[in-house]
């Protein structure tokens, strides 16, 4: 079983979609995890819904402080926080592999119900993507270096 975790600032819409699809995704083979360094306190209901339109499950998802899984070792730490838009990504200083697979925020979507609504959609098939190009990997036979190369580079796909 691999270990991951899923970072984020505030933790509510991003790290959080993806926590439930490396879940649904790694049938058994990855398990995750999602926090941040400022959590929260309480999921996006957004992030949730968009999990739900998709048949994802959404039960035992929290906002929560990477503080709370202290006693977990982690394989692999995938940061989603938007350089590109001045977010400040927390630094994970842990014996981890470490990726950053940057996606613009949802929750800073203004607009009518939809455009939002678009805008979760997105972000949950830009992770959906990145997350099954991860799983074809053959990560129990890679290096340490092979994998943070491979993260990396899956996580320029473009959105």
């Amino acid at each position: 079983m691999i270990n991951v975790l899923i970072l984020c600032t505030g933790n509510s819409c991003r790290s959080v979609i993806g926590e439930a699809l490396f879940n649904h995704l790694g049938e058994g083979r990855i398990k995750a995890w999602s926090a941040g360094s400022f959590p929260t306190g309480t999921v996006n209901p957004n992030a949730t819904s968009v999990l739900g339109e998709h048949g994802i499950s959404t039960l035992g998802l929290s906002s929560k402080s990477w503080d709370e899984l202290g006693s977990i070792e982690f394989d692999i730490v995938i940061t989603v926080c938007d350089n590109a838009q001045g977010e400040t990504c927390p630094v994970y200083l842990n014996k981890a592999i470490k990726a950053h697979w940057g996606l613009p925020d949802p929750a800073d979507v203004i607009g009518n119900g939809k455009e939002i609504m678009e805008a979760f959609e997105t972000t949950y098939l830009a992770l959906q993507n990145r997350i099954t190009m991860m799983l074809k990997l053959p990560l129990e036979l890679m290096s340490e270096k092979e994998i943070k190369d491979s993260l990396e580079e899956i996580g320029t796909e473009k959105t």
